[in-house]
């Protein structure tokens, strides 16, 4: 600390992914009738600006095309669980009725560590089943990780999800995907509608699951933190809570947590299902195209690699 900074010769880079790996077929054939050949391998931020341009109605089928695939492909998953465990066909068969192709889907997946907070969400489990079973703004979400099997916390929280899934109430709800894997991964970022990251801060180290999220037009809900704390302007995702922390871990969970519901509750669900001009939700598809727009670039694994040539 006591260096002059112009003596100290290291900086950080944040990192980027590989586009053409994670962004989905269905988001893919839009930005190819749209952004120059070859935007996959090194588009500038203003050729990603045209994204600007793209019908509403295009981008949003998209999306829901996407999404429409992603909750087959989860009941799927859940059908190979639930047999794997013993289960009868008739039970299995519960599996079809999980998720629906039409409803605001949030996604949340990584290493259950337990600074990253897993269970957040469950903090208030009955304001959390008001929002997945709300009646005219319903909201569903997916989870998936694996812990560290010495990582008994870890194992914990997603026990507790795996309980709160199998509660009748909110089954077709709440899914909780076991062997998390890349195919899997690659689902979640092209299906979900938003991103959910809720680290303390400030351990989170990048977050690159948010990234390869929004390439795909889903709207990242996240803590300041990690990549996100560079890039949120105000107009293409959400911030949960602010910058403050506190000393008391548990302190800081209620803080986050409330302020994760009253983005839900606000923000996001009546955001997405405002149809007052059509069928298609405008001020949600114009926030995908500033977020795909305005990120396009900087999330790109070209940008990081240049950055670490020029710096």
């Amino acid at each position: 600390p006591e260096v002059p900074a112009d003596e100290v010769p290291i900086d950080s880079i944040t990192n980027g992914v590989h586009t053409a790996t994670w962004v989905g077929p269905e988001m893919a054939e839009v930005l190819d009738r749209h952004l120059p050949p070859q935007w996959a391998e090194g588009s500038k931020a203003d050729q990603w600006q045209r994204v600007r341009d793209i019908p509403d109605a295009e981008l949003w089928r998209a999306r829901e095309r996407a999404r429409e695939r992603f909750v087959y492909l989860i009941r799927e998953r859940l059908r190979e669980q639930l047999l794997a465990r013993g289960a009868t066909e008739p039970e299995a068969s519960l599996a079809d009725d999980v998720l629906d192709p039409g409803i605001l889907t949030i996604g949340f997946a990584r290493r259950f560590a337990q600074y990253k907070r897993g269970t957040l969400l469950l903090t208030d489990p009955e304001r959390i089943k008001r929002l997945l079973l709300s009646s005219d703004r319903p909201i569903q979400v997916v989870v998936a990780g694996k812990a560290h099997p010495l990582d008994d916390g870890g194992k914990e929280m997603i026990r507790e999800l795996v309980h709160f899934s199998s509660d009748p109430e909110v089954r077709t709800r709440v899914a909780f995907i076991e062997d998390y894997d890349m195919e899997l991964a690659r689902a979640l970022v092209q299906g979900v509608d938003v991103w959910l990251n809720n680290p303390r801060r400030p351990l989170e180290a990048c977050g690159t699951s948010g990234m390869k999220a929004a390439l795909n037009g889903a709207l990242n809900c996240s803590v300041l933190d990690g990549w996100w704390d560079e890039c949120f302007d105000g107009t293409n995702g959400w911030a949960i809570g602010s910058r403050d922390s506190y000393d008391d871990p548990d302190y800081q969970d209620r803080v986050d947590s409330s302020a994760l519901y009253d983005l839900l509750e606000r923000e996001i669900a009546p955001r997405f299902y405002d149809r007052s001009e059509g069928p298609i939700p405008r001020r949600w598809v114009e926030r995908m195209k500033s977020s795909i727009g305005g990120l396009g670039d900087f999330l790109t694994a070209r940008r990081m690699v240049g950055e670490y040539v020029e710096r």
